[in-house]
C-alpha cells in the first residue's frame, strides 16, 4: 500500500500544478485539502484522493505538458502568486493553462525563462549538482579589469549568503559588457558579484538555458520546438531531481 503513496508536494509537482517549492508554500499555507481536510506537511497521497488547491479539485495533466520559451521583461514578476503581485508573469503572458516559471529572473533583469506545467523537468533543470548552463549578458557602471574577469571566473565569497560562487566562464564583450555562463542560480547571484567587486550592474539579459537560445522580441513566447526538447530531454536524462547530500568521510 506505501508504494502507491506520494508525497503532497511532490503530487502538486507530478500532475503538473506547480514546482515543488510552490506546493510547500501552498501546503504551509493550509490552501491545499485532501479528501476535504488541510493536511499536515509530508502528508502522502494515496490514488483514490481527491486533492484540491483553493477548493479546485486538481486534474493530472501529466500527458499533455506544455514546454514554453518566453522573453521576459523588465518589470515582470516570476511568481505564480497573482494575488500578491501585479506585473506577475502568470498575468502578462495569460496563457490557457496554469503553467508556471523554471526557476526566476529578478524584477530588473530581462531575456529567457522557461514555463511549463511539468514540475519533474523544473527540479532537474535547477538542481545546482546537475550542472545546467545558464548564460547571461551584463553591462556595468564602469570598463571592465581583467582582474574583475578572473575573479568572477573563479568564484566570489558572498557574505550574505555564506558560501563562495562556483567557477565558471566569463569572456569580455567591450569595455563595460561582459558574457558570463553559470551552472547554479543563487539569489541575484551576478548581480552579489559584481557590488564585492564593487561593480553595479545596468542591465542583466539571460541569452541561453542549456540548449535553448533566446530568439524571440521582448515579451513574446514561443513552444520549444521538438529538435530543442528532444535535446533538453538528453541534456536531463541523467539529471537527479531529488537533493542529495554529500557524506562527509571524517578523519581517521
Amino acid at each position: 500500500m506505501s508504494d502507491n503513496l506520494t508525497r503532497l508536494n511532490k503530487y502538486l509537482s507530478e500532475v503538473g500544478y506547480c514546482s515543488r517549492r510552490e506546493a510547500d508554500k501552498l501546503i504551509d499555507a493550509g490552501r491545499v485539502t485532501i479528501n476535504g481536510t488541510v493536511p499536515e506537511m509530508g502528508t502522502k497521497v494515496a490514488p483514490n484522493d481527491v486533492v484540491a488547491v483553493d477548493g479546485e479539485i486538481i486534474k493530472n495533466t501529466k500527458d499533455h505538458f506544455v514546454y514554453l520559451a518566453f522573453n521576459k521583461p523588465v518589470g515582470i514578476v516570476c511568481t505564480t502568486d497573482t494575488r500578491v503581485e501585479k506585473d506577475n508573469i502568470i498575468d502578462f503572458i495569460g496563457y490557457h493553462k496554469r503553467i508556471f516559471p523554471v526557476g526566476r529572473l529578478d524584477k530588473p533583469s530581462e531575456g529567457l525563462i522557461l514555463l511549463t506545467d511539468d514540475g519533474d523537468i523544473v527540479n532537474k533543470i535547477l538542481r545546482a549538482s546537475n550542472n545546467h548552463e545558464k548564460e547571461y549578458i551584463v553591462t556595468v557602471d564602469k570598463p571592465i579589469s581583467q582582474t574583475f574577469i578572473e575573479r568572477m571566473k573563479k568564484g566570489i565569497y558572498l557574505d550574505e549568503l555564506k558560501q563562495t560562487t562556483k567557477p565558471c566562464k566569463v569572456k569580455k564583450i567591450n569595455s563595460t559588457t561582459f558574457k558570463i555562463v553559470l551552472t547554479q542560480g543563487l539569489n541575484r547571484q551576478i548581480r552579489r558579484m559584481c557590488a564585492h567587486l564593487n561593480y553595479e550592474v545596468q542591465t542583466l539579459k539571460r541569452v541561453r538555458i542549456m540548449n535553448i537560445k533566446l530568439d524571440l522580441p521582448v515579451g513574446k513566447h514561443r513552444e520549444l520546438t521538438k529538435d530543442e526538447f528532444s535535446e533538453l530531454s538528453k541534456l536531463i536524462s541523467n539529471s537527479t531531481k531529488e537533493f542529495k547530500p554529500k557524506t562527509v568521510k571524517r578523519k581517521q
